[in-house]
């Protein structure tokens, strides 16, 4: 007798590309936008943050959850203690590149996995290092728009690779969800009804 199929977790995001990672791993999930505000409390680390915030999207759809599982996520590019987030317009993304260029920045996930019994949050870091960049390199990437809506202001899984020298730690982190953490907590939590553990 086959074992039946894992329970789809619910994704608290919109993030298309939260949604291909899933499917690239085989995880079964459904979307669910989350009713929740980012409010950044002064004061607080960048870590903190998006530990807080990925806590916060989870809990928001949690209620129409059922016994599925819950997941949220929230990622910040971090470099000197700072936080970019997503750029607000063209001449935001230039200056952001501007400052991330030749230097090596850290990719900073929050997550949240919960279940009507317990709750896991939890965070990766991914270390992405920028080759130094010219002004035409700026330019050319600005002109592109693939920095829109990208905390940082790139995406490493399109144009943006041709911005990196290395990173150290987990690719999928950079793009939007730190993969090796979420099969850690489901080979820990779920053993084998996602496949892991």
């Amino acid at each position: 007798m086959s074992a039946p199929p894992a329970p789809p977790i619910l994704l608290a995001s919109t993030s298309p590309q939260r949604r291909a990672i899933l499917e690239q791993l085989g995880i079964p999930f459904e979307v669910v936008t989350p009713a929740y505000e980012e409010n950044d409390e002064a004061g607080a680390s960048p870590s903190e943050l998006v530990r807080v915030h990925a806590a916060g999207k989870a809990r928001s759809v949690a209620a129409g959850a059922g016994d599925r599982p819950v997941l949220g996520v929230d990622t910040a590019v971090v470099l000197d203690g700072k936080a970019y987030g997503k750029p607000g317009g063209a001449e935001e993304a230039a200056e952001m590149l501007e400052t991330l260029g030749g230097r090596t920045h850290a990719v900073v996930s929050g997550l949240c996995l919960l279940t009507p019994a317990w709750e896991e949050v939890a965070e990766d870091t991914t270390s992405v290092t920028f080759r130094p960049l010219t002004p035409r390199d700026i330019a050319a990437y600005v002109a592109s728009c693939e920095w829109e809506g990208r905390a940082g202001a790139y995406a490493i899984q399109g144009l943006g690779a041709g911005l990196v020298e290395r990173i150290e730690g987990d690719y999928l982190n950079v793009v939007g969800l730190p993969g090796a953490l979420l099969i850690r907590l489901l080979a820990d939590r779920f053993a084998g009804t996602y496949g892991f553990g």
